[in-house]
């Protein structure tokens, strides 16, 4: 009898490629149960109904497990501050709510106004790599990062750290077994929190033209968000607006310069530019995983899940799937015509609220970046976070 192939993303070599491993699981156990109390899922069709379905996303839903129970207490059963209250943590109706105060400032009109300053941003990153160097360092990195800075209107005094402290945070979004990595995350979460109350008490004394200044003032009949709640929408905005930028690009770029002809296609013709995003988005997704918590049994690939049941959606492996893209789905293809299809934002309630603006940045990165190094090339060997959930290269040595 054939061993059930289970979800093991600490296999070697998971984290430089886990494709192969999402193949071998769309395969033979597309929807199974793991030992250590979870569900795994990893063909398009399921992970996107999922997404969409509106199921919780509430640790509180969850039924006991044996297993998962003594990760809990072998950690502490500790809790990030700023986790459980933003929009990222919570179900309808308090993430209807705060969703509809943030979607307030980040509109798409304010997200359009924001275009000549990313690409200023870019030309000065592009200028660092006239003389070739580290794609992550000097573009894919400080642009997104500069770029959230700024919109926030966070001090820029405080750069450095703010960016260490969102490093270490980011890390909850990983399995955590190692007792002095959580501290070290808690410790971070704290920090941040502090800092970030300290810009709130700021803008509300000298209130400037920026996105927290207009959050502090959003408001619906009456509703407005309180500062507990500020500070958790901002430590979400700086994560999910910085590290999964940060993956896009140097992802992209490192896919585009491994497919020689693609990357030829998109230097002769430029207006590819946004599609190819979305294929770079597809083809190596910067967010691997999302999760979600049943509250009723469900139906997956002919299986039912349990209520209470902690449910991972392979959004990576998803993207790949030859049963919705083709035999070719493991190929980038600039041109590929449902690429924007891909399931890498998320979809349904908890569809990614800043995707305007990672295309943005990623159009106008990896689009200024193309058009002005013809002879673009790696110039090295290419090095990985080591990360499982978002997951991307950490050193990109390229040739000009």
């Amino acid at each position: 009898m054939t061993e059930m192939v289970l979800f093991n993303p600490f296999m070697p070599g998971f984290t430089d490629d886990p494709y192969p491993h999402y193949r071998e699981l769309r395969d033979t156990a597309p929807v199974h149960e793991h030992p250590l109390g979870f569900w795994f899922l990893s063909r398009h069709d399921e992970v996107a109904d999922l997404l969409r379905a509106g199921l919780s996303v509430e640790q509180r839903h969850l039924a006991p497990h044996p297993v998962r129970d003594q990760i809990r207490a072998a950690s502490g059963d500790k809790h990030l501050r700023s986790g459980g209250l933003s929009m990222l943590d919570r179900d309808p109706p308090d993430h209807t709510r705060l969703r509809k105060l943030v979607t307030k400032v980040f509109t798409p009109r304010a997200i359009g106004a924001l275009k000549p300053r990313i690409q200023q941003l870019v030309d000065e990153s592009l200028d660092r790599l006239d003389g070739g160097g580290d794609l992550v360092a000097e573009l894919a990195f400080p642009l997104p990062f500069a770029v959230i800075n700024e919109m926030l209107g966070m001090q820029l005094a405080d750069a450095d750290r703010l960016r260490e402290l969102t490093g270490t945070l980011v890390r909850s979004l990983e399995p955590i077994a190692d007792p002095a990595l959580a501290e070290q995350i808690m410790r971070a979460d704290l920090e941040l929190a502090e800092l970030c109350r300290a810009a709130i008490a700021a803008k509300r004394a000298d209130p400037a033209d920026d996105l927290l200044t207009a959050l502090i003032r959003a408001e619906e009949d009456g509703d407005v968000l309180d500062d507990e709640e500020l500070v958790a929408q901002v430590i979400l905005l700086y994560v999910a607006g910085h590290e999964t930028t940060v993956n896009l690009i140097s992802n992209g770029v490192v896919a585009l310069l491994g497919h020689p002809e693609q990357h030829a296609a998109l230097r002769a013709e430029p207006g590819l530019i946004g599609n190819a995003v979305e294929e770079f988005l597809r083809y190596d997704s910067p967010v691997q995983s999302g999760r979600r918590v049943t509250t009723e049994p469900i139906t997956a690939g002919g299986q039912e899940i349990p209520a209470g049941s902690f449910v991972i959606l392979g959004q990576a492996s998803a993207n790949r799937d030859e049963r919705f893209w083709g035999p070719d789905a493991d190929q980038l293809r600039l041109d590929r015509r449902d690429a924007r299809l891909h399931v890498s934002f998320g979809a349904g309630p908890h569809h990614c609220l800043g995707a305007a603006l990672a295309r943005m940045e990623g159009q106008l990165a990896i689009g200024g970046l193309v058009a002005r190094y013809p002879k673009l090339a790696l110039a090295g060997e290419v090095e990985w976070n080591g990360r499982i959930n978002l997951r991307g290269a950490s050193k990109v040595p390229i040739s000009v």
